[in-house]
């Protein structure tokens, strides 16, 4: 290569200096370098200096000799320094042989590379940052270096290109977020600490609004939760900051998705995502319901979190609460069908949760205290958004935690609360799905917990009586086959008395009892089958769940719909036994207090028609007919009852009833 005629205006000995393995005689050439420059720009002889850089760049930035690309490196440097406010002119040219060099394989070149690109930028401050994007690519790289030097040399660069972005308000941050949608799914552990700085910078800049871009990236953020980096903590610090910030409806709308995946991730990443679930919530209003069926398979099993999670479990019962409060007897109304009435976007402040304590383990602990406990600040907009209430996607949510034998005791009270707030909300919608709800309701009945089917109870009863119930309405049971199915079935033959889902003809009980509607008789009839097939559970449960249900609905009315189907049972056995506990129910029961007073006078024709109804039932078990009569005060038919014991076959069980009835008889109620 003939050096005076083809690296003009370089002159021999700024080449050979240049290409030299001594840093002290690159750096002399470099010198030389930046006065010619310097002479140029005097000269304006652009030229000249664009020249000089072509040669820097093409014969030695991206020579295949190692000396010859460090002296390239330092010549475009010196170039730059020389050009001062006008290397911005020339910043293309000046910065992609340097970024070239950032892949080299020898880390010295590597570091010399960081070296000088950190003068060009120094120098070209804010002219840089419509190069923004190709620096941020090859510091991203950078980021993750191997060798310590390279690492250092990086970092200053790096702040030195946060200083120059934070005193801008020319950052092109459209252009820049999809580059940052790309690298944010970096598995790299610095890779994603330089990521989570930038990320930290531009949302502490106040001219740059990051907010309106988080759908672009908060599937990303959650992913790099899951790093076990202490310095993740910030994209957590990151994370619930941006939580408390007033936030436009429309930008709430694209978020769900991603959140509800992280909720099932690990703890600090479930434990995020509950929070910023929580916020979306209580700022979006109703604007959620769309995704309600999501959010509750994400929320419902953290309620039964131990106390190890305890911080969890609180932020998930407020997403559970909050979500339940937006269901209105509005959402009754609309028909899914049909387009969705336009309601507010946001809750009135009287809506508004207070906010749980939310700790994470360890360390971390108090400071993200601090800013999870900060005030929260909600939006006011006028704009309206049009909801429609998904309930077959809720229902199957519901029916499918109360199905799972592996869900803990607080999640299905849950369930069972939400299905009950339904019922009381969107009683027309709900009674579509009653039939295919019914039969887990009733093998909720064997929980475990009493709180459970406590739970159970109320939504059975509400079930049973609430007017959307009735036939006419087309969703209760459409003839007695869908209620006595299987092989301990109950047998009762259809007859004209049976229950009228307008009146209460059916129980032949009297105007003075509520009516109750098409599901109560079937209610009843699962009820005492579910107790036929289970006797544990009679045994066990049976005089608990009938004294609640008297509680929860018409005593008169079970009792009366209990005797008149157990009159026609064929298992004479069971039907003897649950007579025994009926009447032991009726006769020392306080909720049967006010049936028990009735039944002593039977001064009105309703008290006698009980009565005869219960005694052609309780006739299934001789000691139980006596008490009733003792009960109703019929003395002379109990003595003539009693003669015909004689006449009975004298078994163990029939003189343990016997048992019974002599320490009833010595019981304060017949006293």
């Amino acid at each position: 290569m003939n050096a005076e005629r083809d690296l003009s205006p370089l002159t021999p000995g700024v080449v050979r200096a240049l290409t030299d393995k001594l840093y002290e005689k690159r750096k002399v050439a470099a010198l030389e370098i930046e006065k010619l420059v310097r002479e140029f720009v005097a000269q304006n002889n652009t030229s000249q200096i664009k020249h000089v850089i072509q040669i820097l760049s093409q014969e030695f930035a991206l020579s295949q000799h190692p000396h010859s690309r460090k002296g390239g490196l330092i010549g475009l440097a010196a170039c730059s320094i020389a050009l001062g406010k006008d290397s911005g002119l020339y910043l293309k040219e000046l910065i992609e042989p340097v970024l070239t060099c950032f892949n080299d394989a020898d880390s010295r070149l590597r570091y010399y590379a960081c070296e000088a690109l950190y003068n060009i930028v120094k120098v070209a401050r804010g002219s840089v940052l419509p190069h923004f994007n190709v620096l941020f690519d090859g510091l991203s790289k950078l980021a993750a270096d191997p060798d310590p030097n390279v690492k250092s040399g990086s970092e200053l660069l790096d702040r030195l290109l946060k200083d120059i972005v934070t005193e801008s308000n020319q950052f092109d941050l459209v252009g820049f977020i999809p580059l940052l949608r790309e690298r944010i799914y970096s598995n790299n552990q610095y890779a994603r600490q330089f990521i989570i700085s930038w990320i930290l910078v531009l949302e502490s800049v106040p001219d740059i609004n990051l907010l309106d871009y988080l759908p672009e990236i908060l599937d990303g953020l959650f992913q790099i939760l899951g790093d076990n980096s202490k310095e993740i903590r910030k994209i957590q610090l990151l994370a619930c900051r941006w939580s408390l910030c007033p936030w436009p409806v429309e930008l709430v709308l694209p978020f769900p998705s991603p959140l509800l995946v992280s909720c099932l991730a690990d703890e600090l990443i479930q434990l995020t995502a509950m929070c910023w679930m929580r916020e979306f919530i209580q700022l979006a209003g109703r604007v959620m319901l769309p995704y309600s069926s999501g959010i509750l398979t994400a929320v419902l099993p953290c309620l039964s979190y131990d106390d190890r999670k305890k911080n969890i479990k609180e932020v998930a019962n407020v997403c559970n609460q909050s979500l339940m409060k937006l269901v209105i007897p509005e959402d009754d109304e609309m028909d899914e069908a049909k387009p969705s009435m336009t309601i507010p976007a946001e809750p009135t402040s009287e809506e508004s949760l207070s906010r749980p304590e939310a700790v994470t383990a360890g360390e971390f602990q108090s400071e993200l205290a601090v800013t999870l406990n900060q005030p929260l600040f909600f939006p006011r907009s006028c704009e309206r958004i049009q909801v429609t209430l998904n309930l077959d996607g809720i229902v199957q949510v519901l029916d499918y935690h109360l199905s799972d034998t592996s869900i803990g005791m607080m999640t299905r009270i849950a369930v069972l609360k939400w299905l009950y707030h339904l019922y009381i909300k969107t009683p027309r919608k709900m009674f579509r799905h009653t039939d295919s709800l019914f039969p887990i309701l009733l093998r909720t009945l064997s929980d475990e917990s009493d709180e459970v089917i406590l739970k159970d109870l109320e939504l059975l009863a509400e079930i049973a009586s609430s007017p959307a119930g009735q036939t006419e309405e087309g969703y209760g049971p459409s003839d007695g086959s869908d209620v006595r199915p299987g092989p301990v079935e109950l047998h009762v033959p259809a007859r004209p008395g049976q229950l009228s889902s307008s009146s209460t003809k059916g129980l032949e009980c009297s105007p003075s009892t509520p009516t109750m509607n098409s599901y109560f008789y079937k209610f009843m009839i699962n009820l005492l089958k579910r107790f036929s097939s289970e006797r544990k559970l009679l045994e066990a449960r049976g005089a608990f769940i009938i004294r609640q249900l008297c509680l929860l609905l018409n005593a008169e009315n079970i009792f009366h719909s209990m005797a008149d189907i157990l009159l026609r049972e064929e298992d004479l056995k069971f039907a003897s036994t649950m007579v025994h506990t009926l009447n032991t129910i009726l006769l020392t029961s306080s909720e049967l207090f006010q049936l028990r007073n009735q039944l002593k006078d039977l001064k009105t024709p309703e008290s006698r028609n009980l009565f005869c109804c219960l005694y052609r039932s309780w006739c299934h078990n001789p000691v139980t007919t006596v008490s009733l009569c003792f009960l109703t005060q019929n003395y002379k038919h109990a003595y003539d009852l009693i003669q015909k014991f004689g006449d009975l076959e004298v078994t163990v069980d029939f003189l343990t009833e016997v048992d019974k009835l002599v320490q009833l008889i010595e019981c304060p109620i017949f006293t």
